[in-house]
């Protein structure tokens, strides 16, 4: 379970209108047209049996390679297709009543057109691909007109591309990163078995509305709702280097969000929430209920609870719930190998652009991202894949070693010193892969129980003369504390408060001010895009500023809510 808001998906539709315009513009030299790949081999339509949407992909792809070709323009020297078959279905309530329950089903394509070779190619601006709906009837002249249309509007816009980043170089009198376009990758055949949704739906729309029905009992609470999202999507992808894959996926998320304010106006509140493999995994009828009131309680608390002091710069302890948030914002953003826009120098992008092989955590951290494994102390895992959405087998990447960064998570667009994919070329349907998370793991080599980390900051406290430190449950927006209490170094007695933010809590804090780690690893599978898990420990911060939130603008409601009544 996690506390922070889900990550919700972008809805298709508007992953449509992004997918054209996606891009991560790429430098360029000249080039002689290359020969195409030899493509799919008669293994590969074999395996493709029996699978009408998998037989049109492979058909067209094969026509495309022997026939894509404009005159005075290049031939394509690589074209890929991946399709995502979505099948879904989302249900939400509030107070008691049931406000959405939808069930979808929707094919989507991205279609990559790429002239020039792997030095120096297209995919830039308008070159970077095109997305639609396929057909969801397994007609394949009906699906193999809509792939062949793609293909034609995508190498069109790679011929334009191409010629425009021609031009774009022309104002560099040197070669500004000599690092190719597009990576060479090893041909993978990997066919896997679909997947098919299977969900209770009248039975989650009635544990929805018995979830945020219990707002009843609370009448302070300003909102209450319970949504669930579940669902099944098989990948296809193919390209003409050979490589063949089907994989399928199924998750299941549901949520809880409440809100209310206190008596001075500021806003407080809660979202819980959970991310498995299978609706089986999550928590049943009655553990959702339980959830839902405690929640419920814990706002109610929050109301009631004192507001920070003005200022406090001291030991701060985060239980693992808020310690993946750290992680992920601070670690998992920033270790993620972006090319550089057209001109620019530099190895990467974000606060880690310049870190390499230097100290960007304690020694006695480490950090593996590592999508080949499955579980987790018997945890299904929601970011473990096989082959990534480029076609490029997953593999473990240690990213930090006894402190230091010693790689980026790099998909088939090269940056400097990482010529190569590691595998971890990411993106939700339609959309352009993206260096991303798949499994990111926080390691120490001196793991503490939670039981000695509380003990470490009340002693901290006493020797700093401090009548108390703080130890942070769960985090929200912009990792702002929403479960926060005082840890009294007398009786290690926690009161709970509210109204803090953290001020420079950032990379240097963490590579600084961290100064011991649990041995308590917490799985949080997220939703967003692209499934991924966090795992992460107790953190322990020597000193970090806690300061007042200013809520001096929030007011009340002018009238009372509407009676409750059964």
């Amino acid at each position: 379970m996690k506390s922070n808001p889900a990550m919700k998906r972008p809805a298709l539709a508007v992953i449509l209108l992004m997918a054209c315009a996606m891009a991560q513009p790429l430098l360029a030299r000249t080039a002689k047209a290359p020969h195409v790949a030899d493509g799919p081999t008669a293994a590969a339509h074999d395996a493709a049996k029996g699978d009408a949407l998998f037989e049109a992909l492979l058909t067209e792809l094969d026509r495309s390679k022997a026939q894509l070709k404009m005159d005075q323009v290049q031939a394509p020297y690589y074209i890929e297709y991946r399709v995502n078959d979505v099948d879904e279905f989302t249900a939400e309530a509030a107070f008691g009543a049931l406000r959405e329950s939808q069930r979808s089903h929707l094919r989507v394509i991205r279609v990559v057109v790429r002239i020039g070779d792997y030095k120096q190619d297209s995919f830039y601006s308008q070159g970077v691909g095109t997305a639609s709906i396929l057909p969801l009837d397994d007609d394949q002249i009906a699906l193999r007109r809509q792939i062949w249309l793609l293909t034609d509007e995508a190498y069109k816009a790679a011929a334009n591309a191409y010629a425009e980043k021609l031009s774009a170089l022309k104002q560099f009198t040197a070669d500004p990163n000599p690092v190719d376009d597009f990576a060479r990758a090893p041909v993978v055949s990997s066919v896997g078995p679909t997947v098919k949704l299977k969900v209770d739906e009248a039975a989650w729309n009635n544990t929805l509305q018995d979830a945020s029905d219990l707002y009843r009992q609370y009448p302070e609470v300003q909102s209450v709702s319970a949504s669930a999202r579940f669902s099944s999507v098989n990948e296809y992808f193919v390209n003409s280097e050979g490589t063949i894959v089907r994989n399928g996926q199924s998750t299941a998320t549901v949520a809880l969000s409440g809100a209310t304010q206190a008596a001075d106006g500021m806003r407080l509140s809660r979202n819980p929430f959970w991310s498995e493999e299978r609706p089986e995994e999550l928590p049943s009828h009655d553990a959702l209920l339980k959830e839902s009131k405690q929640m419920l309680d814990t706002l109610k608390a929050l109301r009631d609870a004192p507001i920070v002091e003005e200022s406090y710069r001291g030991p701060v302890l985060f239980a693992p719930d808020a310690a993946d948030d750290i992680f992920a914002g601070l670690v998992g953003s920033n270790i993620l190998g972006h090319k550089p826009q057209l001109g620019r120098p530099n190895r990467t992008t974000g606060t880690f652009a310049t870190s390499y092989k230097t100290r960007v955590l304690p020694k006695f951290v480490s950090v593996v991202d590592d999508p080949t494994i499955h579980q987790f102390q018997g945890k299904n895992l929601l970011g473990s894949y096989d082959v990534d959405e480029e076609g490029v087998k997953s593999q473990a990447v240690t990213l930090v070693g006894d402190g230091t960064l010693q790689n980026y998570l790099v998909g088939r667009q090269p940056i400097r010193d990482f010529p190569a994919s590691n595998g971890h070329g990411r993106a939700a349907p339609g959309t352009s892969p993206q260096p991303g998370v798949g499994t990111l793991i926080l390691k120490s080599s001196e793991p503490e129980s939670p039981a000695d980390l509380k003990k470490q900051i009340m002693q901290m406290a006493s020797e700093e003369s401090k009548p108390y430190a703080y130890r942070v449950e769960t985090l929200g927006p912009g990792n702002s504390p929403r479960l926060l209490y005082r840890v009294y170094a007398s009786d290690g007695r926690e009161e709970l408060v509210r109204g803090a933010v953290f001020n420079e809590l950032d990379v240097r804090a963490l590579r600084n001010d961290l100064i011991a780690v649990g041995n308590d690893p917490l799985v949080s599978n997220r939703m967003g895009g692209v499934p991924q898990t966090i795992i992460c420990p107790s953190l322990l911060f020597d000193e970090l500023e806690v300061k007042r939130a200013d809520t001096s603008k929030e007011k009340l409601p002018e009238y009372p809510a509407p009676a409750l009544k059964k």
